[in-house]
């Protein structure tokens, strides 16, 4: 198997696990060397070159490919919408936009970037980002990514003991709700039209028609 064939497995699954030591870049491409045994930890993550965005998943570093203009679009819009009403309820939850870090499982192998956090619990907080699981945590997926995100993340998200996710698909215009307080973990699917209510506010409803993408 030669590295063209090595960059082709990582680009169909969008996030390319790789030696950051070792990394080439050429002109935008990442080209990947052969995989190399070695686990890395939230340390590596912060000694990455400045700019650069990856999560650590059980060890494994995974680079992240720049937002697009919609995605911040989305973004910008849920993180206003959620921190107006945390303010005007006087909740003690905070809202964090991406980049925010999150060290799910309070270990130094698993580490996040989700694009909208929500934390209820403040002694989770500290200066560098979250330490255990938010309460909710929204992921603006793009082609390349949705893999990761529907399945890896969703399980990570889930035992780590986070209570809602959801996973907004900015090209099919679709959101999947996944409630883990719940016996069944069945989605629940919505399109951009609708009115969304968020489970762990009981006042707090999304109108995403108000996104006029």
């Amino acid at each position: 198997m030669n590295i063209t064939h090595l960059k082709q497995i990582g680009s169909a699954f969008g996030y390319i696990a790789i030696n950051p030591l070792s990394l080439i870049i050429k002109k935008g491409s990442v080209i990947m060397p052969f995989p190399q045994e070695r686990i890395y930890t939230i340390d590596d993550i912060y000694n990455l070159p400045e700019g650069t965005r990856a999560e650590l998943v059980d060890g494994q570093i995974y680079y992240m490919e720049p937002p697009t203009r919609t995605h911040q679009k989305i973004s910008g819009f849920l993180h206003a919408t959620i921190y107006n009403n945390i303010r005007s309820n006087n909740a003690k939850c905070e809202v964090y936009a991406a980049p925010f870090a999150v060290s799910l499982n309070r270990d130094d192998m698993n580490y996040f970037e989700p694009d909208i956090s929500v934390i209820c619990a403040p002694d989770k907080l500290d200066n560098r980002g979250c330490n255990g699981a938010p309460d909710w945590i929204v992921k603006i997926v793009s082609t390349s990514t949705s893999s990761h995100d529907y399945i890896t993340k969703l399980s990570k998200y889930k035992t780590a003991g986070v209570r809602e996710y959801w996973i907004v698909n900015p090209l099919r215009q679709i959101i999947t709700m996944y409630l883990f307080n719940e016996k069944d973990i069945f989605p629940q699917t919505y399109d951009f039209k609708d009115k969304i209510g968020v489970s762990i506010f009981n006042d707090l409803v999304i109108d995403f028609c108000e996104l006029d993408i």
